[in-house]
């Protein structure tokens, strides 16, 4: 994802803060956030809603920290993105990254070889949505990601 050609910003967790060097950069670069802490998850939504208004992408991982037990398959995602999204009647451009779960699996601190595919899906527009469409959006992007990782992984 560091690789997309837009101005984006990364939205996760502080604990990316711990590994010198990059942790420094990450922090002083991106968004992070304390997933236990209810005013570091304010403070991210506010920070994020700035970068928005001032035309920033941001890259967030909708799963919100909960690792599944049957990768491929995801875990519902938060609401978080998709509420900013709706308030601010942007776009969410559905990201999958097929085989990151074999590359970067959850259950070992070790990467693995491999060619990392990225596709970038078709925009799916929130203007003229309602904050009460929060799970549709959601059940729109997940679909989307899900699909593909089901045509990827068969």
């Amino acid at each position: 994802m560091g690789l997309s050609p837009i101005n984006t910003i990364f939205v996760g967790k502080n604990d990316m803060e711990k590994i010198p060097l990059f942790g420094f950069m990450y922090r002083k670069l991106h968004i992070t956030v304390d997933r236990k802490s209810l005013k570091s998850r304010s403070t991210t939504l506010i920070a994020s809603m700035k970068a928005l208004e001032e035309g920033k992408s941001l890259v967030i991982y909708p799963e919100g920290g909960i690792i599944t037990k049957q990768p491929p398959a995801m875990v519902p995602f938060k609401d978080g993105a998709f509420r900013a999204a709706i308030e601010k009647q942007i776009a969410v451009v559905p990201v999958t990254i097929p085989n990151n779960w074999i590359i970067l699996p959850d259950d070992k601190l070790i990467l693995q070889r491999g060619s990392v595919h990225v596709i970038f899906h078709e925009p799916i527009e929130t203007k003229g949505m309602k904050l009460e469409q929060v799970n549709e959006l959601k059940e729109r992007v997940f679909n989307v990601i899900d699909n593909e990782l089901r045509t990827w992984n068969s």
